[in-house]
């Protein structure tokens, strides 16, 4: 009988599992050997260059440079990445709590790899959420760029690991987190979370509420995805801002009564962007950009390792530059802008709806054709084209083809088609401005406006343009006379015709100057000649002191004088000033004859706080106080009898132009006012120049080009063009007692010999000829 063979024991029925152990433990090891490999090879850049030490110690970031307002706001930056950087001290802890809570539960338990996050996303795959820590996300930021695909992820997230290892050894939690906030990108030029927080709270992050921080926590996972101001995204943004509020519950950061209150919250948002062109004082902060390549040509940042020097830049050194503009009398000077313009606008197109010429005057169609012809040929599209090797008859026939476009209005920017040549008359039309206004005593700049809107007129009217000054070059005639001639304000002169004769002072030609409104007869004192712009009295002053003393006085009063001619006719204002030159000559009238060059900046630091930069005033005795202040006097009688005396009414007048073309009338001023308006030939230009004891203003209104004025004097001088912005602006000023711009009288100096109480004056100078030598 054949007998069974016994079964072959096994090692699972024989409960043998030594093989299996110890199978399992090679492959434990050899996993950790692995693993522990691989951070090897990766931190020996067997996957890629990882950051030195020193990449680690000042990682590279573009920060972006803060232009700040005396009163301490910010007024914009420069930028490749609109980046300012903050410290952990200014992040508000509601922010910090919310981050924590919804990206990182562990954060202060970690390493900088969360372990028990890593095995259950792997577990998991994902699904349960992800594994990246906020150490690992700022790697990624820093040093390893957008997610890379395939077999590149792998080795990506590992170099990702090594970085956050090295970042927790370098930083402290609290630094990493203010870097991981720093360099994130939140859309619409908000790199940053200071720039997030002032592009969509118009705050500064350290004022961030808690439902304001949760929202910008929300955008950490998809900034566009979670966008809380596009509108394809907003609901997507509520429902994870929700989210942020419910891990913060479940981190026991807030109780369940908050997280519902908060939720029940509305999203709000103030969406304040900060492009180049966005915000006030943009012109000003253009015109920064030269003054910062100046200072950054002479003042290098050192030398390189090859010897080599190196320099700032403005869009990427994270500088802070502080101004002199005051961001309230800035808005304030804006708001008069937008208020007057509009108006005057408006009149200026009804006078033109039946002129042919439109938006021209008094040219031929030749000079029309010539004035399109130069604006081509500077237009950007010329440049763009030429530079493309484009004929020129080919450009020019792109100007005749209709294209999509988005023009500016005073009511709003409007999407339209019409052609580029259409654009160009329909830009010609709009009268432009200008206006600067300086504390006289220390040359700071307060308010900078360049001209209608930045986007659309980007010639800036303050400094670049230079137009003829009229009357308001009178001040600078009469304050020679007064400091060569000691005359008195309350002196008279007949009021009829003189002629400089030809071959005198220059003249190539008898000149006679008749007054604007034609009235002569009689005698009339000097503060009434200046208060009224006698032309005739100007021309008796211009023969007694000669044109050369009135340039040597202008010129050290800080103006160009290279392009103005030695002859008689500048005593009426023919020369080309800039709003800027006038501005700062007036400047030494009211600080008792000394000049101060104009200061736009007071210091300049680095990104770590360190002053690269102090202003130094630059001033020169120009005029004795005594001349500056009987000049001043002169001029306060334009704003009491003369063609500003509108700034003291108080009734509203039954002037149908006034009541048109001018907003915030009446003024009702009654402190020391002194001014003078002007207005050149063909009322191409309007000007009003005011001063107080400390502060100096100046307006400029007129077209692009000489041919586009009113037709008329009672719309087309100054004191209807310029003057009711400086009085508008002069009236917000003086609303806001923290600004502290004096009401007061100008300060009169204490050995005055010239008589400027004319109640009881006699003049002894009443021929019809100056003498040589006046003895009054």
């Amino acid at each position: 009988m054949a007998t069974k063979k016994a079964p072959k024991k096994t090692a699972e029925s024989s409960g043998d599992y030594s093989k299996y152990i110890s199978w399992f433990w090679r492959l434990f090891v050899g996993g950790i050997a692995l693993v522990v490999l691989v951070f090897l090879l990766a931190s020996w850049n067997a996957f890629g260059e990882l950051p030195t030490f020193e990449e680690l110690e000042n990682p590279e970031s573009n920060l972006a440079t803060k232009i700040i307002s005396v009163d301490g706001k910010q007024l914009g930056t420069y930028y490749n990445e609109n980046r300012t950087p903050v410290k952990y001290e200014q992040l508000p802890q509601n922010l910090v709590d919310a981050l924590v809570a919804t990206e990182d539960e562990r954060y202060y338990d970690h390493s900088g790899i969360d372990f028990r996050g890593t095995t259950r996303a792997f577990a998991y795959l994902g699904q349960k959420g992800g594994a990246s820590t906020v150490t690992q996300q700022l790697a990624k930021l820093l040093f390893t760029g957008q997610a890379a695909r395939g077999w590149k992820r792998y080795a990506q997230k590992i170099k990702e690991y090594v970085i956050a290892t090295r970042l927790e050894r370098q930083y402290t939690k609290q630094e990493i987190i203010a870097m991981y906030l720093n360099k994130q990108d939140f859309l619409f030029n908000a790199i940053g979370v200071s720039s997030a927080a002032r592009i969509y709270f118009n705050k500064d992050v350290e004022d961030l509420e808690l439902h304001e921080s949760a929202v910008i926590v929300a955008m950490l996972k998809n900034p566009r995805q979670y966008n809380p101001y596009r509108k394809i995204s907003r609901e997507k943004s509520l429902g994870r801002r929700n989210q942020v509020f419910k891990q913060m519950e479940k981190n026991g950061m807030i109780t369940t009564a908050e997280k519902d209150s908060l939720q029940a919250l509305p999203m709000e948002v103030k969406f304040t962007p900060e492009g180049h062109a966005d915000g006030i004082a943009t012109y000003f902060r253009e015109n920064l950009k030269k003054f910062m390549a100046s200072w950054i040509k002479e003042n290098p940042k050192g030398e390189d390792l090859e010897g080599n020097l190196t320099y700032y830049n403005i869009y990427r050194d994270g500088l802070t530059i502080t101004t002199t503009i005051d961001s309230r009398m800035q808005k304030i000077a804006e708001d008069a802008v937008a208020a007057h313009m509009p108006r005057l606008q408006k009149e200026f197109d009804r006078q033109n709806e039946k002129n042919k010429t439109a938006p021209f005057r008094d040219i031929e169609e030749d000079d029309v054709d010539r004035i399109f012809n130069n604006a081509i040929k500077s237009s950007s599209r010329w440049h763009k084209m030429k530079a493309q090797g484009k004929s020129e008859d080919v450009i020019r026939k792109s100007f005749d083809i209709k294209t999509d476009m988005t023009i500016f209005s005073w009511g709003g920017e409007i999407d339209t088609v019409m052609t580029p040549r259409d654009s160009i008359r329909y830009y010609k039309k709009f009268l432009r401005t200008g206006m600067m206004s300086m504390v006289p005593q220390t040359g700071e700049v307060r308010a900078w406006v360049g001209g209608n809107n930045m986007t659309h007129f980007q010639y800036d009217h303050v400094q670049l343009g230079k137009r003829q000054v009229g009357s308001t070059f009178k001040p600078f005639l009469y304050a020679t006379a007064v400091d060569q001639l000691k005359i008195s304000p309350c002196d008279t002169l007949p009021n009829t015709i003189y002629c400089i004769a030809a071959g005198s002072h220059g003249n190539t030609k008898d000149w006679c100057p008749e007054n604007s409104g034609g009235e002569m007869g009689g005698m009339i004192t000097m503060k009434d000649a200046l208060a009224q712009s006698v032309n005739t009295v100007s021309a008796r002053l211009m023969d007694k002191v000669g044109p050369q003393p009135v340039i040597d006085l202008v010129s050290k009063l800080g103006v160009d004088t290279s392009n103005i001619p030695a002859v008689p006719s500048i005593a009426l204002g023919t020369a080309d000033l800039s709003l800027y030159e006038m501005v700062s000559a007036y400047g030494a009238f009211a600080n008792q004859g000394v000049y101060v060059k104009p200061q736009i900046v007071s210091t300049i630091q680095d990104k770590n706080g360190t002053i690269l930069y102090q202003h130094v005033p630059e001033t020169r005795d120009v005029l004795s106080a005594e001349s500056a202040y009987v000049t001043l006097q002169m001029m306060e009688g334009v704003t009491r009898s003369g063609s500003g005396s509108r700034l003291r009414h108080t009734w509203r007048g039954k002037d149908p132009v006034y009541r048109k073309a001018v907003t915030g009338y009446p003024y009702g001023f009654t402190n020391a006012i002194a001014g003078k308006t002007g207005t050149t030939q063909n009322q191409s230009d309007g000007w009003f120049m005011g001063i107080v004891p400390n502060l100096v203003t100046g307006v400029w209104v007129g077209g692009d080009d000489r041919a586009v004025h009113f037709p008329g004097i009672n719309y087309g001088q100054g004191a209807t063009m310029a003057l009711p912005i400086w009085g508008m602006y002069m009236k917000g000023v003086y609303e806001n007692e923290d600004l502290k711009v004096s009401k007061s009288e100008f300060d009169k100096p204490k050995d005055l010999s010239i008589t400027i109480d004319c109640e009881n004056y006699k003049s002894e100078s009443v021929n019809d000829e100056l003498p040589d030598e006046l003895d009054f």
